[in-house]
């Protein structure tokens, strides 16, 4: 069989423009699509990774501020409560001083009630027992008794110390002298007391002679705002202010019986 190498090198010719043909207006096409789809997927795949990551990213994020948020609440919680605590604490603390400056007012209160009761009670007390006893030395009071209370003023007269009389000098001669009994003296105890004072103070002395009747029991001689006297009255009314004194002075402290108490013996076996 002869071989046409014209058609041969036809046919080649042909199935190389076919083939050229096929890749320029076929394949070409169809692989310019696979690789244009190629790329969008690997776009898409690199998009979905970029987004996937951006997830994960304020996925963690998200996570940290929730975790912080957590915290924050937890500490807030925790100092809110310590707040509430320590104001809860402070309005007890003063409500107990109030209640207990309340308590100590009222105590005080009672205890000054308590005080002007006893003090107004033990006055009144006071004022009534020496009342009664001025009341019935007056009564008991009488001549003989106010008799002796001049002789008494007589000899404290004749006793006077040199202070005394350098004292009471200078009033007896600038000014009347007076002598107040609660009774009218006789005359010759008038006269007695005349010649002792002008022994006494070396002058010619006359003295002017009064009732007193408030006096008890007792004869007072005075001259110039001096005086030299002697009556249970003024024993009384100094005992008065005596006792008033010892009871304005404030109790004494109280002694602790469980430290005083001595110690108790062991008991023996």
């Amino acid at each position: 069989m002869l071989i046409n190498w014209f058609t041969v090198g036809a046919q080649i010719l042909n199935f190389l423009i076919l083939v050229w043909l096929m890749k320029r207006f076929l394949y070409q096409p169809i692989l310019d699509a696979i690789d244009a789809r190629e790329k969008r997927i690997a776009a898409k795949l690199a998009d979905a990774a970029e987004k996937q990551a951006s997830a994960l990213q304020e996925r963690d994020e998200f996570r940290h501020k929730n975790s912080e948020f957590e915290q924050q609440r937890a500490e807030q919680l925790e100092q809110v409560a310590a707040e509430a605590t320590a104001e809860r604490r402070r309005l007890l603390e003063e409500a107990k001083q109030a209640a207990d400056a309340q308590s100590a007012q009222r105590q005080q209160a009672l205890q000054r009630e308590q005080k002007n009761l006893n003090e107004a009670l033990v006055r009144h007390t006071r004022e009534e027992v020496f009342a009664i006893a001025r009341k019935t030395l007056t009564d008991l009071a009488d001549i003989s008794l106010e008799q002796r209370m001049a002789e008494v003023l007589v000899e404290r007269l004749q006793t006077l110390s040199p202070e005394q009389r350098a004292q009471l000098d200078p009033a007896l001669a600038s000014a009347t002298v007076q002598v107040r009994s609660a009774f009218a003296l006789p005359e010759p105890q008038r006269r007695e007391i005349q010649t002792v004072l002008s022994e006494v103070f070396s002058a010619d002395i006359q003295p002017t002679f009064e009732t007193a009747p408030q006096l008890i029991s007792g004869i007072e001689l005075g001259a110039n705002g001096c005086k030299v006297a002697w009556s249970i009255d003024e024993y009384l009314t100094a005992m008065e202010k005596h006792i008033g004194e010892r009871l304005a002075e404030p109790p004494p402290a109280e002694t602790d019986v469980d430290s005083a108490a001595p110690p108790q013996p062991e008991p023996r076996e």
